[in-house]
C-alpha cells in the first residue's frame, strides 16, 4: 500500500471515529446526567363556585278569631313553630385533586408526587409536585393504562398499551403542571410516566387512585 494511500486511510478512520462520537454524544446527551432543571410553577387557582340560597319566605302566623269575644285574637299553635328552611347542596371547592400517586424510580432514581387536578371550569392538570429526577434526553411525561412495576421489568412497558402524550418534561426538578386535553378519558388511564422517548424507556412511574 502506498504511503499517500495509508494516510488517507488512517484519515478517513479518525473522520468516522470522530463522527461516531458526535453522534453518540447527541444521542446519549451524558453532561445531562450532572446537569438539573428546576421549575417552579404555582397551583392552578382557586376558583369557589359561589353558593346562592333562595331567600326564606317569612312565616307569617295564622290569626283566628275567638268565638264570643271579638276583641280577642289567638295564634294557631299549630302554625306558631317556623318550618325549617331546607338545606341547599353544598357547592364543591375547587381546585379538586380528583387522583394522586408517588413516583418510584425506574432508569433513573425517581421520586415525587403526581395529582391530577379539576378547576370549576372542567379543565384537569396533571401536576407534578416535588419532582426529583435525573435528567435527560427527550423525555416527555405520559399518561398511560400500563401498569406501574418495580425494578427493571417495569422500564419499558409505557409504550404497549394506551398512553397520551402530555409533552416534554420542563423539568428534572420542582412543581409543575401539563394540561389534559378535554376528551381524555380518565377512567381509561392508571398510571403517570416521565418517559425517554429516545430510548425507549422510564425514568419513573406512578400509580394514579
Amino acid at each position: 500500500m502506498k504511503k499517500s494511500q495509508k494516510k488517507a486511510m488512517q484519515v478517513g478512520i479518525a473522520t468516522l471515529s470522530i463522527a461516531a462520537v458526535a453522534v453518540g454524544a447527541y444521542l446519549f446527551q451524558p453532561w445531562r446526567l450532572f446537569t438539573n432543571t428546576f421549575v417552579d410553577e404555582a397551583l392552578p387557582a382557586v376558583s369557589q363556585v359561589e353558593q346562592t340560597e333562595e331567600p326564606g319566605q317569612e312565616q307569617v302566623p295564622a290569626v283566628t278569631e275567638t268565638a264570643g269575644d271579638d276583641s280577642s285574637l289567638m295564634i294557631d299553635e299549630r302554625s306558631s313553630e317556623s318550618e325549617p328552611a331546607p338545606e341547599a347542596e353544598a357547592e364543591p371547592v375547587f381546585p379538586i385533586t380528583v387522583l394522586a400517586g408517588d413516583l418510584i424510580s425506574h432508569e433513573y432514581e425517581t421520586t415525587g408526587e403526581v395529582k391530577i387536578i379539576e378547576q370549576a371550569d372542567g379543565s384537569r392538570v396533571l401536576r407534578f409536585e416535588g419532582l426529583d429526577t435525573s435528567d435527560g434526553p427527550d423525555l416527555h411525561v405520559w399518561l398511560t393504562d400500563a401498569p406501574v412495576l418495580e425494578g427493571v421489568p417495569g422500564w419499558r412497558v409505557f409504550d404497549d398499551g394506551l398512553f397520551v402524550d402530555l409533552g416534554e418534561l420542563k423539568g428534572n426538578q420542582g412543581n409543575q403542571n401539563y394540561l389534559i386535553p378535554d376528551e381524555i378519558d380518565l377512567d381509561d388511564y392508571s398510571s403517570v410516566s416521565i418517559w425517554c422517548v429516545r430510548f425507549a424507556v422510564s425514568f419513573g412511574a406512578a400509580d394514579l387512585s
